[in-house]
């Protein structure tokens, strides 16, 4: 079936409170089921459940949305990784090609990729049992990595030469260009092509689903040459964005899933040996630097992290930043740094898991260390850092907390850091035209009150149309959202990006009144649309008597003016 009707064959075969119940602990509250919300730290029941409508949202964070976003959000994946896993729960079968040849093209370009890199997957692993792979297990063995790690993490060997790889993509049909393009191969200024791996301990890289999208790959210290880079590392590609992975995320979910945390470190070998030592949750940033897209994606898997990184000032500085922004997306986290020189590899290799144990009893939390970081800074860049984080935070409870921590961590008063706070927060990019739902339908701006009518009662839309209310709105993102539910009625909201479900989740769910009282609420809105049509002529007729003072036509448009104005006040009586 078509993907369109493949998600509403999902939503009719698969309970949101079903699925939401493998992950939280649902208890009704009358019509609705709540729980702690699972994508952010919390213990009240702020998640809520409508399983009538198939939505749920957060009266915390304003996480929202149907099982699509629900599951999505909660183990890591895009739209598409989802649809193909609860279309696979659901026994609902996809639809095979799409319909426009462009679409088609990208999609089996995509395909042929992600084949070719799960060939190199197996290539690179089989070439490990060769001969010519002596010295790579030897080191292999050297690092303490078990076979049985090898195998969990699909760990391989590059060979030496030009063709090996190349020759097995041919063997297998798959086109060299589009393997140099998703950087499997290179290609030289003679147009020849040849293995961009050689000589190296390769580590694939797997998306959530288990696919290998991109390979790293180190030197052997034994085979090094002097201009040889330690790592090389797949670039990004089609189906690959470094920014948006971590490493080793596909064998740590189980245990993040049952811990509820994550240890964040950044190497291939730290996470690896983690996982030797029994710290199966772990999983690498791919980078110096945690990025947002990597924030989202564990937010969606667990609410505590666990920085383990090296303790030199790049890796404090990285910790920061990190803090910074778990903190800021409502997660808890605490920071592990390992003294001397050491990484998170060489200090359980060297002082075993007790000395790790005990740096991790000793850790701090992710806002005292941020604190202990800016005693250091000069007082106005520490206060611009405070402001710059403060305005990141979503929740109220957390923003408050966080500004008084920082207060007393600092001896700096909080309305300090509270100045140019709200100017920030009107400018971020992220929040500019960002609909808010009202908590009374007859609350806030026009534009509000108009859109929550036609959310809530969707086939009414056409009655509003006829009043005239389409004509009324002004703001860029009401305009959206209309064009949205009078082409799709209901089904729009599988077509709303993130902000519109938003709306859309909190005007159908506890922060409304309850959906009884329909021609109540179209009433008030044509009261509304009434008054606010004479409020627009008034103002008309008061601009012409301006540009028009002194002639004939004066008294005309004073009678105008009076009874549009009488009028008004008789329709507020």
């Amino acid at each position: 079936m078509s993907n369109e009707d493949a998600i509403q064959a999902i939503k009719s075969r698969i309970r949101l409170s079903d699925l939401a119940r493998r992950y939280v602990d649902l208890r009704h509250a009358g019509a609705r089921l709540v729980a702690p919300c699972p994508f952010h730290q919390e213990t009240k029941p702020s998640f809520s459940i409508n399983d009538e409508q198939g939505l749920f949202y957060c009266f915390g964070c304003q996480a929202s949305g149907d099982i699509f976003d629900f599951y999505g959000r909660i183990n890591g994946l895009d739209f598409r990784e989802t649809l193909h896993a609860l279309a696979e729960e659901a026994g609902v079968r996809l639809e095979d090609r799409p319909a426009d040849p462009r679409q088609k093209r990208e999609r089996s370009k995509k395909l042929d990729m992600m084949r070719m890199h799960e060939l190199a997957a197996a290539h690179f692993r089989s070439n490990l049992a060769s001969p010519q792979a002596r010295a790579c297990r030897e080191y292999a063995d050297s690092r303490g990595i078990s076979p049985e790690l090898r195998e969990r993490f699909g760990i391989g060997w590059s060979m030496d030469g030009w063709q090996d790889l190349c020759g097995a993509l041919a063997r297998g049909g798959f086109d060299t260009a589009a393997a140099v393009e998703c950087g499997l191969l290179s290609r030289s200024q003679s147009g020849r092509v040849f293995d961009r791996f050689r000589s190296r301990l390769m580590f694939p890289i797997r998306s959530l689903s288990g696919q290998a999208v991109a390979f790293g790959g180190r030197i052997l210290p034994a085979l090094a040459k002097e201009d040889d880079a330690k790592y090389i590392n797949s670039s990004d590609s089609p189906i690959y964005r470094k920014g948006e992975h971590l490493y080793g995320l596909f064998q740590a979910r189980p245990s993040i899933a049952a811990q509820k945390a994550i240890m964040l470190t950044e190497g291939y070998m730290d996470v690896i040996t983690l996982h030797q030592y029994g710290y199966t949750q772990a999983a690498g940033i791919l980078g110096t630097s945690l990025t947002p897209d990597q924030v989202k994606r564990i937010s969606g898997l667990c609410s505590h992290v666990e920085l383990m990184l090296d303790g030199d000032e790049p890796g404090m500085k990285a910790a920061q930043r990190s803090c910074e922004m778990l903190l800021a997306r409502g997660l808890s986290c605490k920071v592990v740094l390992f003294p001397g020189g050491n990484d998170v590899d060489s200090m359980l290799h060297s002082y075993g898991r007790d000395a790790v144990e005990e740096l991790r009893a000793h850790a701090a939390d992710g806002l005292d260390y941020c604190i202990s970081r800016l005693r250091s800074m000069a007082p106005r860049d520490a206060v611009e850092w405070a402001r710059s984080f403060l305005s990141q935070v979503e929740l109220p409870e957390l923003f408050h907390r966080y500004a008084a921590r920082l207060s007393a961590g600092l001896g700096i008063s909080e309305s300090t850091f509270r100045e140019g706070v709200l100017d920030r927060r009107r400018t971020s990019p992220a929040r500019h035209d960002a609909p808010s739902a009202p908590k009374h339908p007859r609350a806030g701006s026009i534009d509000r009150e108009i859109m929550t009518f036609a959310v809530r009662h969707p086939r009414r839309v056409k009655d509003l149309q006829d009043a005239g209310a389409d004509l009324v709105l002004s703001a860029p993102w009401a305009i959206r959202l209309w064009g949205k539910l009078s082409a799709l009625g209901a089904g729009a909201f599988d077509h709303l990006d993130e902000k519109e479900k938003s709306f859309w989740t909190r005007c159908q769910s506890g922060d409304a009144p309850p959906l009884d009282n329909e021609a109540a609420e179209f009433d008030a809105i044509s009261i509304l649309l009434e008054n606010h049509r004479k409020d627009a002529f008034a103002s008309s007729v008061q601009a012409a008597l301006q540009q028009n003072g002194g002639t004939a036509s004066q008294r005309e448009y004073l009678i105008a003016l009076k009874e549009a104005q009488g009028r008004h006040r008789d329709q507020q009586s």
